[in-house]
């Protein structure tokens, strides 16, 4: 499946084409390097920012990430790519072998965010588990896992909040997100949120926009969208249970 609308992007460029990527491999022979591909992608797909090149477990392929994330597998020559998730099948069954890559770079990105930058509800006991978590107070199932914070908290699981705007930075959500991060009492605004209360309008500087743009890159694609301490991304509405069997404190 592909992943968003960079990935559907790449592919009806590389579509478009098709033709000419056929007669340039032909023309070139030998396979491009990863530096050459590089360049082949910044010719042939301009809007695209590609952020590594590497290789492959495919023969004859190489691994293009582009901006978001999204990686893709596309032939040494630059001729064509293919976007989705590659599994590995194994006898223990399929395993994708470039998630531990992508789980060490959610945590690279996370702890890179100040505690003091997130809306924290912690358990009033020990700290057993953390749950990093972007939300956005107009989404129906933040709401309700909003809801189970508390039992979050009986097991021992500290929510920590990221904003993460569904409808981008300027919206009246995002105008909502900033008023709550700014607020004298964060946790209290974002509560009244979570209710479908109104909150007083409050300005000030934030880190609303650049934890959207962050969660872009972790691979946030809706809310609520958590990043566990093993760099695990979970995506959707998970129950409070269910979450903390999945930790191991159930």
């Amino acid at each position: 499946m592909i992943r968003n609308a960079a990935a559907c992007a790449v592919l009806a460029a590389a579509a478009a084409g098709a033709d000419e990527a056929a007669e340039s491999a032909q023309a070139q022979g030998a396979p491009a390097a990863s530096a050459d591909l590089a360049e082949v992608l910044k010719r042939r797909l301009p809007d695209v920012n590609v952020t590594a090149v590497e290789a492959s477990p495919i023969p004859g392929f190489l691994v293009v990430e582009i901006e978001g994330g999204v990686m893709l597998h596309v032939t040494e020559d630059g001729s064509y790519a293919i976007a989705g998730v590659l599994y590995a099948l194994t006898d223990q069954g399929p395993v994708d072998p470039f998630e531990p890559r992508r789980a060490a770079k959610r945590l690279a990105l996370i702890a890179d965010v100040p505690v003091d930058q997130m809306i924290v509800f912690a358990p009033a006991g020990e700290t057993r588990a953390v749950l990093n978590v972007f939300t956005d107070p107009d989404c129906g199932f933040c709401r309700k896992l909003h809801a189970e914070v508390p039992e979050l908290n009986s097991y021992g699981i500290e929510v920590r909040y990221l904003a993460f705007p569904r409808m981008g930075i300027g919206s009246e959500t995002y105008d909502r997100l900033v008023s709550a991060w700014c607020a004298e009492d964060p946790q209290d605004a974002m509560t009244d949120l979570k209710l479908g209360r109104k909150i007083p309008s409050n300005s000030c500087q934030n880190p609303v926009a650049e934890q959207y743009e962050m969660g872009k890159v972790v691979g946030v694609e809706g809310t609520p969208t958590m990043v566990t301490a093993d760099g695990e991304l979970i995506g959707g509405y998970v129950p409070a249970a269910q979450l903390a069997q999945g930790l191991g404190l159930k």
